[in-house]
């Protein structure tokens, strides 16, 4: 491919790019700077988006139609809200060749299946996955190479999946540098709504009182903001499609946690109300411990300030 920095093992012909925001860019830069693919075909519904894929030069064709794009694709990635991946499965679906891996990469998977598997013809590999790795950016020019350096990417295989298939996929995956699990959809659903869906419902809603506060939003609020409320923001700040996908097809365990969460905010509120300082000591000692262990796993760095300076370098 044009603009090639670093030559690894081509792994596909053809891949077929299906949204090209924030994962689908970084997803398009890695290839590129690998050399895992021959040619990396670009569909979005976005005349504006699609031009400005071009001129960054994230792929080698860029075309309107999904459709078009899959033709001939040896591996096709749909990276669009969750709420769209009907419609794009079922365009995409005829032009599909036999023997082309059909993935995603939405934050919500029982969903998605539900929505794509009764559209993917017989002989082609629909490998349900999700890339745990993003920023609060999204379009074409949020993405960057490296994105998925040390994150994990899960599958969520449908019974029956080909065994070939699924081990190209994981060694594309690892290729752009994630570590890779499999798990069953709707387990994968609800581990997602308590590390990823809850924070984000948190953070907006957290903003969003704020800005209900309209006599100090404009002046105190915004302008002592601290780390914490600006941590708040960064989350808050997230794609709204995406996000409003997000809670309406992950519902139940969304609904879950929440119930979970707001049971435990009222054992904190009795804490502050009647002055237990022990059982306060214990909630922070016991969450401190838990930030420690992922700094261990790898899932963040233990620099000043969350590591943000580091991060936006």
């Amino acid at each position: 491919m044009h603009g090639t920095h670093v030559m690894s093992e081509i792994l596909f012909d053809r891949i077929a790019l299906i949204g090209i925001g924030l994962i689908g860019s970084s997803i398009a830069r890695d290839v590129k700077k690998l050399g895992l693919a021959k040619e990396v075909v670009i569909s979005t519904r976005s005349a504006e988006t699609l031009k400005r894929a071009e001129e960054l030069e994230l792929g080698t064709a860029y075309v309107a139609s999904a459709a078009d794009a899959v033709k001939d694709a040896d591996l096709v990635i749909v990276s669009v809200p969750v709420g769209a991946s009907e419609a794009v499965a079922q365009q995409i679906a005829p032009n599909l060749k036999l023997g082309a891996i059909v993935t995603d990469v939405g934050s919500t998977k029982a969903s998605v299946i539900a929505q794509m598997a009764p559209h993917m013809p017989d002989g082609v590999h629909f490998i349900p996955g999700h890339p745990l790795a993003g920023t609060e950016k999204s379009g074409p020019d949020a993405g960057f190479p490296g994105l998925f350096k040390g994150r994990w990417c899960i599958f969520t295989p449908l019974e029956g999946t080909d065994a070939q298939a699924l081990a190209r996929l994981r060694g594309f995956w690892e290729a752009l540098g994630s570590m890779c699990d499999e798990m069953d959809p709707q387990h994968h659903d609800k581990v997602l709504a308590i590390v990823s869906h809850l924070p984000h419902i948190i953070a907006y809603n957290i903003v969003g009182t704020a800005d209900d506060l309209e006599a100090v939003t404009e002046s105190e609020v915004i302008k002592y903001s601290a780390s914490g409320f600006r941590d708040f923001t960064r989350l808050a700040a997230s794609d709204p499609t995406m996000w409003r996908d997000v809670c309406l097809h992950n519902k139940d365990a969304i609904l879950e946690m929440l119930a979970r969460f707001s049971e435990d905010l009222a054992y904190l509120q009795r804490a502050i109300r009647w002055g237990e300082g022990d059982k306060l000591f214990e909630l922070f000692s016991r969450t401190r411990t838990i930030r420690r262990s992922i700094v261990q796993a790898g899932q963040d760095v233990d620099v000043p300030d969350f590591g943000r300076h580091s991060l936006d370098k």
